[in-house]
């Protein structure tokens, strides 16, 4: 999150988080029970394994609700996280640092989640040639920053959105009246620097899409057999890309296919927040 427009996005977002949780009172629990003048030390810790991802969004947190509170960084973005280990240490006003808690843990928590999701996707596949690859299935919002926890997950990032790469799919066929006609009208109309992909459910269609030419294929909900015959068809010319009920039990067998890439929406609107908690020290 180094890039200065995920910096900018991460504030806007932050922004929104704290307006949406402190309303115009502020935090009434804390300005109720503790004295102003109170201050604090505490540290976010894993309270599991995992992958984390959202550090950005969570200095912003407390940065935006008091400029003033000590931050230290224990691990960053993309660490393998053992239970108990500590992230993040907060020094400062406690009804601050409180205020804060609740939207920096929320971001942590589901973008590590993202992160450690991913993770175990790219250690089923270990030793192949796949990638593991995310799709546009992700919060709406949050998709610059589910993308970045998928990167430091070890994954890679498919198209950001509908403006950056052609992707044909199943809807766009029947509108266009068929396969050919779909894939010939895209590449008429996009630059050369525009990529074009397209989906097939099966090897009739991949035949022809083969016989028009692509940049890559995306072969839909298709069993480890049929994908075998697919990637021999290919056979290199064009990125094959498998999809469609990817889940670890399955993505081994997935993977040894041969394909070049397996895309996962799973990783992004599914994953389960990774558990991590504030603690006063």
């Amino acid at each position: 999150m180094s890039d200065p427009a995920c910096r900018l996005a991460a504030a806007a977002a932050v922004r929104d988080a704290l307006r949406e949780d402190l309303g115009d009172a502020g935090d009434i629990t804390s300005t109720a029970s503790i004295p102003s003048e109170t201050r604090m030390r505490a540290e976010i810790r894993a309270r599991n394994a995992g992958v984390l991802s959202g550090m950005e969004l969570a200095r912003q947190a407390f940065r935006q609700v008091d400029p003033d509170i000590a931050i230290k960084e224990r691990a960053a973005d993309g660490a393998r996280l053992e239970a108990g280990e500590t992230v993040l240490s907060v020094e400062g006003n406690a009804r601050a640092i409180l205020a804060a808690e609740r939207t920096a843990l929320n971001f942590l928590q589901h973008l590590s989640g993202v992160a450690t999701a991913t993770r175990a996707l790219v250690d089923a596949i270990d030793g192949t040639t796949a990638r593991i690859v995310c799709t546009r299935k992700t919060t709406p919002g949050l998709r610059i920053f589910e993308k970045a926890a998928v990167r430091h997950g070890g994954g890679a990032n498919h198209r950001f959105g509908l403006y950056d790469a052609v992707l044909i799919k199943d809807n766009h066929i029947a509108a266009a009246g068929g396969v050919r006609p779909a894939l010939e009208r895209a590449k008429a109309h996009v630059g050369h620097l525009v990529k074009i992909e397209i989906e097939v459910d099966g090897l009739d269609q991949l035949e022809e899409v083969l016989a028009v030419g692509t940049d890559a294929v995306l072969l839909d909900n298709m069993a480890p057999g049929t994908l075998c015959e697919a990637v021999a068809m290919i056979h290199g010319r064009a990125i094959s890309e498998a999809s469609g009920d990817i889940r670890l039990e399955t993505v081994r067998a997935v993977a040894e296919t041969g394909v070049d890439c397996i895309s996962s929406g799973w990783i992004t609107h599914s994953a389960p927040a990774l558990n991590l908690g504030l603690d006063a020290v």
